[in-house]
């Protein structure tokens, strides 16, 4: 299963076309099929950036963008999946008979782990590169430690939003908020491919009333 993700995620970059978008698919269909826990998630960004870098040298756009959007694509799904944490302990709280304080901590702790766990991950990947894509992936992380991304900056607005104190946990994800996370991630990432679906047919029609222009026009 973990091939297979790899395997999506090259072909995704070596294509060279929206490397964003499809790397971004690749991961939330990875991320939805699995229990929501800080090991799957790290599993699943290390078999995506294998994917990438493996793509990225044959790729048409070039090694350097092929990461760059790559990279990006993983950040956007992961940004996913925090918005999605973020609504499961909306739930959770909104219900409040039966969940604790150590409860909503364990989530949020887990939630402000995860950039640093993705940017952990890709730096073990790069480590192992070969020598063209190791100071592109440096570059990447680079950039991600001086800017941020935007998974940890999802991140930090969770934790604005649930201003609670004792965070310093194992900050591993209780069984309860991992079942409602997953199935909200499901939902978003269902959302996001049915809109880019929709977006694809519309374009098509387009194309095909502008082909029937050009017919009428030549007559």
């Amino acid at each position: 299963m973990i091939d297979d993700i790899t395997q999506a995620a090259s072909d995704s970059v070596r294509k060279g076309e929206h490397i964003r978008e499809r790397v971004r698919d690749v991961m939330l269909e990875a991320l939805k099929a699995r229990h929501f826990d800080r090991e799957a998630i790290r599993d699943v960004v290390r078999a995506v950036t294998e994917g990438v870098t493996r793509g990225a040298e044959g790729s048409r756009v070039g090694v350097r963008q092929a990461l760059a959007d790559g990279f990006r694509g993983m950040d956007q799904a992961l940004t996913t999946s925090a918005r999605a944490g973020q609504e499961a302990i909306r739930q959770m709280v909104a219900t409040g008979r039966g969940v604790s304080d150590h409860e909503v901590k364990q989530a949020l702790a887990g939630l402000r782990r995860m950039e640093e766990d993705f940017v952990a991950t890709v730096r073990e990947v790069a480590e192992s590169s070969n020598e063209r894509l190791r100071p592109e992936l440096g570059r990447l992380l680079s950039e991600a430690a001086h800017a941020g991304t935007e998974t940890g900056r999802q991140a930090a607005k969770l934790m604005a939003e649930f201003t609670l104190t004792g965070l310093e946990l194992a900050g591993e994800f209780g069984v309860r908020f991992a079942q409602i996370a997953s199935g909200v991630l499901a939902g978003m990432a269902d959302a996001l491919h049915d809109g880019k679906v929709q977006d694809e047919k519309v374009q098509n029609e387009k194309m095909q009333d502008e082909k029937m222009q050009d017919r009428k026009k030549s007559k």
